[in-house]
């Protein structure tokens, strides 16, 4: 469901920034779609990313459930995908997240993530995120 609208996606960027920077962890970069957030963070080795995204959904979802400006907002989906990163390849990374709006123009989310899924060997039938397994 597309619920995250341009016009206010900031302040949501801004709530996740000031979340996980209380909590130690550097925030490289956020942005993303009306459906989806891409974020590009150092999480301290003190902190599972399992707990730091538990907490950030959980957190944020008050937030946009509070908020005005996000009306339709229902909850973010039960799963999520992190990906460990190259500290070579930070810069494309912020390029990548920077760029999502002209980027998802062109190939869809799910067009992506499927071709990312064949491209490291997972099996053709893995779930989406948010799809139900199969």
């Amino acid at each position: 469901m597309k619920v995250i609208n341009e016009e206010h996606e900031r302040e949501l960027y801004k709530f996740i920034y000031d979340f996980s920077e209380k909590r130690g962890v550097k925030v490289w970069r956020i942005g993303g779609m009306p459906d989806h957030v891409h974020l590009l963070c150092s999480i301290p080795p003190k902190l599972a990313v399992a707990d730091y995204m538990k907490l950030m959904k959980t957190e944020s979802s008050k937030f946009m459930r509070a908020n005005p400006h996000f009306p339709e907002w229902r909850g973010w989906a039960e799963k999520y995908s992190h990906v460990t990163v190259d500290y070579c390849t930070r810069q494309t990374r912020i390029d990548y997240i920077k760029n999502q709006k002209q980027h998802h123009a062109r190939v869809s989310f799910e067009d992506e993530y499927r071709a990312f899924l064949r491209k490291y060997d997972f099996p053709e039938d893995t779930p989406l995120l948010g799809d139900d397994p199969v």
